[in-house]
């Protein structure tokens, strides 16, 4: 009898801390869906300008790679099924995946953790964080610009005027937002008081 409640009492902190990531994965993907709602259509383009790319880079920056690739995972999964996770500018549910935002989206379980990973490879400078959440951004906006190319076969020009130049802006405040919030976290954390 001992023995199984020392084996059960071991347990505990094992299932504490699943219970515990499981929580904070399901948490990022209600912060993402929220960025998701903050959209705002162009008139010139299927794609809207939203604050979910923000939403990816940071929580890249703050969880491990393999937190940061399930919550991505799970936050398509949970559009896929319809849950009203996705910006309201769309198709919805598995539509929107392979509709002209499909591209940005599934970008997500790639640039999460990548961005995740090469910031743990490092200094957590504010300099080489600002590259490393740009270079994410850069990601996503290819692999949307090339999704979009297989789904409407338009030229380069078309494509970098409506598929990347116009988010190149707001993208730029989004990467340094994330990359800023991330450095002032690390700051934080090394200098308790």
């Amino acid at each position: 009898m001992r023995q199984a409640m020392r084996t059960s009492a071991e347990a505990m902190p094992v299932m504490d801390e699943r219970v515990r990531k499981g929580a904070v994965v399901a948490s990022a993907t209600l912060l993402i869906a929220a960025c998701a709602h903050i959209a705002f259509p162009l008139w010139f383009t299927p794609v809207p300008v939203t604050l979910q790319p923000f939403a990816v880079l940071l929580l890249g920056l703050l969880m491990t790679p393999g937190m940061a690739a399930t919550t991505m995972a799970l936050y398509l999964a949970e559009g896929a099924l319809g849950l009203p996770v996705f910006t309201p500018h769309g198709l919805g549910g598995a539509a929107q995946l392979m509709g002209p935002t499909g591209g940005y989206l599934m970008s997500y379980p790639v640039v999460a953790p990548l961005v995740s990973w090469l910031w743990r490879q490092g200094s957590r400078g504010f300099a080489r964080t600002l590259a490393i959440t740009t270079g994410g951004s850069l990601i996503t906006l290819a692999l949307g610009a090339i999704w979009l190319e297989m789904l409407t076969h338009a030229s380069a020009r078309l494509l970098m005027g409506s598929a990347i130049v116009p988010f190149l802006p707001g993208d730029a405040v989004k990467v340094l937002a994330a990359a800023a919030m991330a450095s002032s976290w690390m700051r934080i954390r090394s200098n308790p008081k």
